[in-house]
This record gives structure tokens, C-alpha cells and sequence, in this order.
């Protein structure tokens, strides 16, 4: 009984003594964010047929969930509308993705934790900041530069694509072609929305864009004002009037060298291979139905060695083909299309070119087989939403995917990813404030009510500064993630400037702004009161003021001021 009342105790007294760490249970964060188990069925049976309940099969069935990295996954609900392209940078720390809401949202995987999972940034590329009533445009594709991570190529729905650096700011934007000449090699840009873009494999200063104005357009970033080739793709398909418009570009180079290889599809049904490094006069091959004429071919790709290319068309099929013997494809394998919808939905090889992914109409990734294009892996993402873009990331080991429900998953396993949302779920929860939640406190950033009774004096300005000091300290309260009130009855408050935060009076203007007393003078009378010093005290012609002549006038007869001076007669 004794040791039974000592261990009670022991166990109700605290082990030492002053302020206490908090730890937080990481294995139970991320198994809070495991995923359910995938139906049976959308394993491929053929390498699920052998598994049984022995030690060694269990193994393998480890190794087998261990294979991809979808056992996990982080949701991002920081979008208002479909995501329809993402990108992270090469060392695995931001993620950007772009939306049919016209944004660019901003992630930080270092500064998010698992109870403040958001962005940090908000940016939309293609509002003006020279007109009032701006104009936005849905993000049709965003690529960070995978040898200069400060460079992110962003292309709008508008015929001018931006470089913007890693914090969304605009370094630079392309040059319009004038959209009046015919000839597409004399234009110095496109002249109509441009659809998709990618950098070069081996060159960090060059990039491609693809338009709909049938050209690819290759541009050096230090030159905005004119790009540096121009490939016109002339279609040979009867009734295109030799234009149509270009869908997707690939750009890629063999890991152990070789010739680069530029890949591009388009409307009319073609796919068109050029040599990566030119010349560009002429394609080295082309496919004329690759795909059926009129569908979106949205998704395109070249594997690591260079050599295989994989298209998914609107015709509802997925093709491999060899850059090597580029006439037919090697493989054809039947796949719902979402680019009728969506173009910009797309397709990828896996960072080893060992797998291709992509998504589907019913809101499942797909994990193919890049040798028959059959599925090794059908996971539901957002059933029921399509999945519109997907980004397999080498060195986080992570699968990051959009869809039309404005979500963005990143899909990973504690076991063999590393960082990124590893990172995240790894962390301690943020510890909130009871005044950080807005459904228990009073919002004080917008001052007090004018329907309260205050009295004068004290209280008013204790108020006031109470009021001042927490709006300081908690700027975000009662707003969401991307900076909206969560009332919906509060107006939107303009951003204020640092000349609208006070109204000076007409005193401190008159003796603190110099010539301020200039606007409530008549500029006429400002001058004439120098006229008599000016004359008397000239400034500039004072060397000549003893022997200045004097302007001698013709005198006027009174029939000339009648009807004005002699004219010369006409030559008859």
C-alpha cells in the first residue's frame, strides 16, 4: 500500500522545478496527416498478385508503400478557385502556386507549422499599377529557373510573359508584337495569349514561350525588348490558313550529353521536334497526327537521358514516343482528358524518368509505367474535383498536386522524404495567445464602436492606445489567409499612404513646406511686381544699358489704320 501511495505521488509532483518545456507528440502530428489506405484494386494486380501474409511478403508490401511517396499528405487551402500550375525551387523550400483566381500565393515550408498552414505572400502579376481599374488574368503556367532559383518565368493569360524573382516581385516583362503585321518573324513578340513556357536545360538566361499566334519564341531575360529566335510553326493541315496555335513546349538535355531536344505540340494535332541548340529554319522531324486535330494537347515532357517523350492529348490518350525514330509511337495507352476544361493540365516524368504521373478527371494521380503506360499506382487526391497539374520534386522526394477545387496536396512519406512537408509536421504546433482567437476577443484593430459611451479623458485614451498597441501586435486578426475580413459586413478599408495618415493644418503647411503659400497666388501679379526693379536694375543686359538704342515704331497713317498696311501686288 505504501509504495502504491508513493508511486501517486511521485507521479502528481512535478519532476523539477521552474518553467516547464511543452513537446509536442511529432509522431502523432503526422500520422494525424496519413492518408487512407488505397482500394485494392487500384494497385496493379499483376504485382500485387504474389503478396501473402508471410514476414517476407510483408516486406515487400512495405517496400512497395515505400516505393512512391503518397502514404502522406499536407492540404494548402490558401487558393479561392481552381490551381492550375505549381512549382517549387530546386532546394526544396518554396512552393508557389498559380490559380484561375489570378494569384500567385507564397509558401514557406520553414515558417509554416502544423497549425499555421498558409502563405505568406499573395501576388497578382498582371494587375496594373499605372491604371486604377486593373485588369487581371488567370496564371496559365509559373517554372522556377532550375539554375538560377532567384528567376521564376510566369505566363498570364496575356501575350507578354514575366520574370519575377523568388518574393513575386516583377523583374521584368516581354515586349508585345505589334499584332498588324502579318509576317510573324518580323513581330519582336507575340501578338496573342501565350499558353505554356519553359527554361533552358543547360543555359540559365533562356527561356521559350509557346502562343497562340503559331510561334515559339526564345528570349534571353536580359533583353525584354525583343527576342532572341523566333520558330513560325506553318501548319500543313487544310483549312488552318498555315497558322494554329501552339499548345505545350519541352525542353530537355541528356544527363550524360548530348544534344538538347525542343518539343512542341499543337492544335492541329502535330508534334514538332527542332534541335535544341538550333538552327531553327526547319523541324528535324515532325508527326502530323499525333494527336486528333482540334483537341488541346496540354502535357508534354522529355525523360532524363533525352530520348523518350510522352504526350497527353484531348483525345483521351497518353503516347510515348522515341526521339530517336519519331514517326510512330512506341506505346498508346487510353486516359481521360481534362485540357478541354483545363489546358494546362499536364503530364511528367518522375525525377529517375522510372515512373510518369499525371491526373485525371475523377481526381485521382496516376503513377504509369513509362514502358507500357499502365498504372502502378491510382490514388484518389480530391474525388470527385479533377486533378488538374502535377510536380514530382527530386530532392524533396515530394508529390505536389493542384486541383479544381482550389486545394494544393503535397503528397510525402516520413520515411524516404525529406524536408518540405516533413519538415512541416516535424514541428511543434505554434502557440496561440487567447487573444489570437478572433471568436473570444473583442477586434479592436478598427478602433471602438461609435455606438459606446465614452467618457472624456482618461479612459478614451487609454482606450485608444489599448486599441493602437493590439492592432500593432496582431495585424491579422479577423482576416483570413489571403488578407480577406472574415466578416463579411465590414467594407474594405484602402490601404493607407504616409501622406493620408494626417491632415495637417494651413499653419503648419505655411511654416513648414516652403512656397507653400504659391497655390492661393495669382502667378500674374506674382511677375508684375518685378517689372519696375527689373527695368531699373536689369540682370542680364546691364553691360549695355548706357548704349542700348531705342526701339524706334513706323508711324501709322490714318488710312493705314483703317485698312491696315500696304500690301505687295500680286505677280500677275
Amino acid at each position: 500500500m505504501e509504495d502504491s501511495s508513493e508511486e501517486g505521488l511521485r507521479s502528481f509532483l512535478p519532476a523539477s522545478f521552474g518553467k516547464q518545456a511543452r513537446t509536442a507528440n511529432i509522431d502523432a502530428q503526422i500520422d494525424r496527416t496519413k492518408r487512407q489506405a488505397e482500394d485494392e484494386s487500384s494497385r496493379d494486380q499483376s504485382a500485387r498478385a504474389s503478396s501473402a501474409s508471410s514476414s517476407d511478403d510483408d516486406s515487400e508490401s512495405s517496400d512497395e508503400d515505400d516505393e512512391f511517396p503518397v502514404s502522406h499528405e499536407l492540404v494548402l487551402k490558401t487558393h479561392e478557385r481552381a490551381v492550375t500550375t505549381v512549382t517549387v525551387d530546386p532546394s526544396g523550400s518554396r512552393l508557389i502556386s498559380g490559380s484561375t483566381d489570378c494569384t500567385l500565393k507564397l509558401h514557406d515550408f520553414a515558417s509554416m507549422t502544423p497549425t499555421t498552414i498558409r502563405a505568406f505572400r499573395s501576388v497578382d502579376p498582371t494587375a496594373s499599377k499605372t491604371s486604377a481599374a486593373s485588369e487581371t488574368h488567370p496564371i496559365n503556367h509559373i517554372a522556377f529557373n532550375p539554375l538560377s532559383p532567384s528567376h521564376m518565368l510566369v505566363i498570364p493569360a496575356l501575350p507578354q510573359a514575366k520574370i519575377l524573382n523568388r518574393d513575386g516581385e516583377v523583374i521584368s516583362e516581354f515586349v508585345k508584337g505589334d499584332m498588324y503585321l502579318r509576317d510573324m518573324n518580323n513581330t519582336k513578340g507575340h501578338i496573342s495569349e501565350i499558353t505554356t513556357g519553359t527554361w533552358h536545360p543547360t543555359e540559365k538566361e533562356l527561356c521559350v514561350t509557346a502562343g497562340t499566334d503559331s510561334t515559339l519564341r526564345i528570349w534571353d531575360i536580359n533583353n525584354k525588348r525583343s527576342q532572341k529566335e523566333v520558330i513560325v510553326y506553318k501548319s500543313k493541315v487544310a483549312g488552318q490558313a498555315g497558322r494554329t496555335r501552339m499548345t505545350a513546349v519541352a525542353w530537355g538535355s541528356p544527363l550524360q550529353g548530348g544534344q538538347n531536344v525542343l518539343v512542341s505540340a499543337a492544335l492541329d494535332g502535330t508534334l514538332v521536334m527542332w534541335g535544341g541548340n538550333g538552327p531553327f529554319t526547319r523541324p528535324s522531324a515532325e508527326i502530323r497526327d499525333a494527336h486528333v486535330k482540334n483537341t488541346w494537347t496540354g502535357g508534354i515532357d522529355i525523360s532524363a537521358d533525352g530520348r523518350l517523350v510522352v504526350t497527353r492529348g484531348g483525345d483521351d490518350t497518353i503516347k510515348l514516343w522515341d526521339t530517336r525514330k519519331f514517326k510512330t509511337p512506341i506505346t498508346v495507352a487510353s486516359h481521360p482528358s481534362t485540357s478541354s476544361q483545363y489546358p494546362s493540365s499536364n503530364i511528367q516524368f518522375s525525377p529517375s524518368s522510372a515512373n510518369v504521373i499525371t491526373g485525371s478527371a475523377s481526381g485521382h494521380l496516376h503513377i504509369l509505367n513509362p514502358a507500357t503506360l499502365k498504372p502502378e499506382l491510382v490514388t484518389p487526391v480530391t474525388p470527385g474535383s479533377p486533378l488538374i497539374t502535377v510536380l514530382w520534386h527530386e530532392k524533396l522526394n515530394q508529390i505536389i498536386t493542384g486541383s479544381a477545387n482550389a486545394e494544393t496536396h503535397v503528397l510525402y512519406n516520413p520515411n524516404t522524404s525529406s524536408r518540405g512537408a516533413a519538415l512541416v509536421m516535424s514541428k511543434a504546433p505554434k502557440r496561440r495567445h487567447i487573444d489570437d482567437d478572433p471568436t473570444l476577443t473583442t477586434d479592436l484593430s478598427q478602433g471602438i464602436s461609435g455606438d459606446s459611451i465614452v467618457t472624456p479623458g482618461g479612459m478614451m485614451a487609454g482606450r485608444n492606445t489599448a486599441a493602437t498597441s493590439f492592432a500593432a501586435r496582431h495585424p491579422t486578426i479577423g482576416l483570413t489567409a489571403s488578407g480577406r475580413s472574415r466578416d463579411p459586413r465590414r467594407p474594405h478599408l484602402p490601404a493607407q499612404t504616409p501622406f493620408a495618415k494626417s491632415q495637417p493644418d494651413e499653419k503648419h503647411i505655411q511654416e513648414h513646406i516652403p512656397l507653400s503659400s504659391m497655390r492661393d497666388e495669382d502667378p500674374r501679379e506674382a511677375l508684375l511686381k518685378y517689372a519696375e526693379k527689373a527695368e531699373k536694375d536689369p540682370l542680364f543686359t546691364n553691360a549695355w544699358k548706357q548704349t542700348q538704342p531705342k526701339t524706334i515704331y513706323a508711324d501709322i497713317s490714318d488710312d493705314e489704320a483703317d485698312e491696315g498696311p500696304d500690301k505687295k501686288r500680286p505677280r500677275t
